[in-house]
């Protein structure tokens, strides 16, 4: 494992987080204008989700920990696949799942 990638790659995710859980309008206001504002209580959820996985990761950062965070994060992506073309939420599902795929990707080979 290389714990100071991981550890940075973590804080930028609970940032990222933070960032969702506290402010999703403005944050899909800039990078998806075109996302529902009577949804954005799933960019909090998305936003509170990275905060409580990558606190854990931060805090435990074991193999067992970061394949499991892998596993949350590509499970996302592939989750923001049916909804890549989706003139509403595309662009939010493009970000967020690329996001996503790099993370897992990362935390899956830190945890090898």
């Amino acid at each position: 494992m290389r714990a100071l990638p991981v550890r940075v790659a973590s804080a930028a995710g609970l940032a990222a987080g933070a960032v969702l859980l506290t402010r999703p309008g403005q944050v899909a206001a800039r990078l998806a204008p075109t996302f529902p504002q009577d949804r954005l209580w799933i960019v909090r959820l998305l936003g509170a989700r990275l905060v409580g996985q990558h606190t854990a990761v931060l805090t435990a950062p074991r193999p067992e920990v970061l394949r499991i965070a892998a596993g949350v994060d590509l499970l996302h992506a592939a989750s923001m696949l049916p909804l890549l073309r989706s003139p509403r939420y595309g662009r939010a599902a493009r970000i967020s799942g690329a996001l996503a795929a790099g993370f897992g990707l990362g935390a899956w080979a830190a945890g090898d």
